[in-house]
């Protein structure tokens, strides 16, 4: 179990990487305008705010590769305590901005958050 929790954990890691190059570096192109279903006039007057927002995922993704790599038991803590971290912005971002949030942060977060605590 403790070889899915890491392989878990490294594609949540991964996730959130992708979401960081989303908001911080692509938000105005059309691809990730149609993603997050936004028009070009509000993709150019929020892109602070959305760098900002790419660059907090960036760091639930450096907690989740810190996890990786750090020995136990902090590895193993850090793994829990960034996943939780996922659904927690997961459940925040779907009540807030968009219920697909729950599909693409929240569940991934909570299965590995789950993976983590049985890998023991």
């Amino acid at each position: 179990m403790r070889v899915v929790a890491e392989i878990l954990v490294g594609l949540l890691a991964a996730l959130h990487l992708y979401i960081l190059v989303m908001e911080m570096f692509l938000w105005t192109t059309p691809r990730v305008r149609a993603t997050f279903g936004t028009t070009v006039e509000f993709a150019e007057e929020s892109k602070t705010m959305a760098a900002n927002q790419g660059l907090y995922n960036g760091f639930l993704a450096a907690g989740l590769i810190w996890g990786l790599i750090a020995a136990d038991p902090v590895g193993r803590a850090a793994q829990i305590f960034f996943s939780a971290c996922v659904v927690v912005a997961g459940l925040y971002g779907a009540a807030t901005a968009s219920r697909r949030i729950l599909v693409a942060q929240a569940l991934p977060g909570a299965i590995t958050l789950a993976a983590a605590l049985l890998a023991g």
